[in-house]
């Protein structure tokens, strides 16, 4: 059994955030090159070593061969056929037509999908969206702009008119589904407030927010986030950049980043979020332990938060259009890679 998967974001085994369509692109690229055990098995997508890379063509195309000296079991698919880049629609399409059978879609198309007749396999919310106030831009080194931010955010419309509804309002760094105390976290949207505390700061300063300028889903919420920040009388404008590593060079004060979970466990996971975020936010908290009390774990992350340096916005699910050969699928765990190891096909319903 040959498994037709369509792919255009990052593994979500992957350590680093996705950070846009090039850089996942990019790592996952990455990913199946340098991933590769000595003996030829691939852990990337599927666990530990379920899979030989067989085929590998940058940018474009991946086979992964079933490996039967895996410690696990031989898989129950023979192989997997990986290709790369193609969009939203032409994957959705690919799904329609049987020349897929698995494919990652963007949260905000996963209405669409299940309109045109795909199997909709959704996760969690894992993967948080929030703007950074970049360490270093004397502009917002000032906490009363990221205050005034935050509450001139009309988080709740984003989820239900660019998300359609598939995501949930973040007030803090993690889920309620992970902590527990994400109820704790204000995620009201505050006008008023907002309009007081910008007039307090002298100068009346301007900000620039970026967005990565290959993902769609951030355009939309930049240019929704700049309606609400001028409705309360806040200078802000977006401005498209390219990818992560230009940051430095772009000249933006305000970014919005996409950072996934790596572990469901809330100690852990906000230490990963902490050690992403630091270096971009200025951020100088001593490192949290992974094996942190869930008191230490709600104090530092209320901490962050109230400190302003990073604005968080909604929490995004994985979202998976499903063949209808594929059997047995579970969406992953936050931090785990996905279950192709373990995917069997049927005959078509």
């Amino acid at each position: 059994m040959e498994l037709a998967a369509i792919v255009n974001s990052v593994d979500p085994g992957a350590p680093a955030a996705n950070l846009g369509e090039a850089a996942a692109r990019q790592e996952i690229d990455e990913l199946l090159y340098e991933h590769r055990n000595p003996d030829g098995t691939f852990a990337g997508v599927a666990g530990a070593g379920p899979f030989r890379l067989a085929e590998w063509e940058p940018g474009r195309h991946a086979v992964l061969a079933a490996n039967p000296e895996c410690a696990g079991g031989k898989p129950f698919l023979d192989s997997i056929e990986i290709q790369l880049g193609r969009a939203d629609r032409d994957r959705m399409l690919d799904l329609e037509l049987g020349k897929a059978d698995f494919a990652p879609l963007s949260p905000e198309e996963a209405r669409h999908a299940r309109d045109r007749g795909i199997r909709v396999s959704v996760s969690q919310p894992d993967e948080l969206l929030a703007i950074v106030f970049l360490a270093g831009h004397s502009p917002t080194q000032d906490a009363r702009m990221g205050h005034a931010l935050s509450n001139a955010i009309d988080r709740a419309a984003i989820v239900n008119f660019i998300l359609q509804k598939e995501g949930e309002p973040a007030g803090g760094l993690l889920p309620e589904w992970s902590s527990g105390t994400a109820f704790l976290f204000s995620t009201a949207v505050d006008v008023s407030a907002a309009r007081a505390l910008w007039g307090q700061i002298a100068g009346s300063p301007k900000m620039a927010l970026g967005y990565d300028s290959g993902d769609p889903l951030e355009q939309a919420v930049a240019e929704r986030i700049v309606v609400n920040a001028r409705e309360a009388g806040i200078a802000l404008h977006a401005q498209a950049v390219s990818g992560m590593a230009s940051i430095a060079a772009t000249g933006v004060d305000t970014r919005l980043v996409r950072l996934r979970m790596n572990s469901p466990d809330p100690g852990e996971a906000l230490a990963n979020v902490q050690a992403a975020l630091a270096p971009l936010a200025g951020l100088d908290a001593p490192s949290l332990s992974g094996s942190a009390a869930p008191e230490q774990v709600y104090e530092r992350e209320r901490t962050m938060v109230n400190g302003y340096r990073v604005v968080p916005l909604v929490w995004l699910p994985e979202v998976y259009g499903l063949g209808p050969r594929v059997r047995n699928w579970s969406a992953p765990a936050p931090g785990g890679p996905w279950p192709f190891a373990d995917v069997w096909l049927g005959d078509a319903q």
